[in-house]
């Protein structure tokens, strides 16, 4: 089994807080992680927005009503 490593900091989640704080951290000179279960950024940046999750659901409607004579539906303008 490796050696254990030994933190200053550990930081959990590298959402807009998380990754900030990681970086402040081992700029003033701490060892320092930053632990993350899918893709650093977290949440907000990948996913979690309400822009973005706006923004992609207004282009599906559009996708739906564009092909909706492909199903036998009459859409007016």
């Amino acid at each position: 089994m490796s050696e254990p490593v030994v933190y200053d900091v550990v930081v959990v989640g590298s959402g807009p807080g998380g990754y900030v704080a990681a970086i402040r951290a081992a700029q003033l000179g701490l060892k320092t992680a930053c632990i993350e279960r899918e893709n650093l950024g977290g949440i907000c940046l990948n996913w979690g927005c309400i822009p973005t999750k706006a923004l992609l659901r207004s282009a599906e409607m559009l996708d739906h009503f564009q092909h909706a004579k492909d199903f036998g539906i009459k859409v007016g303008s």
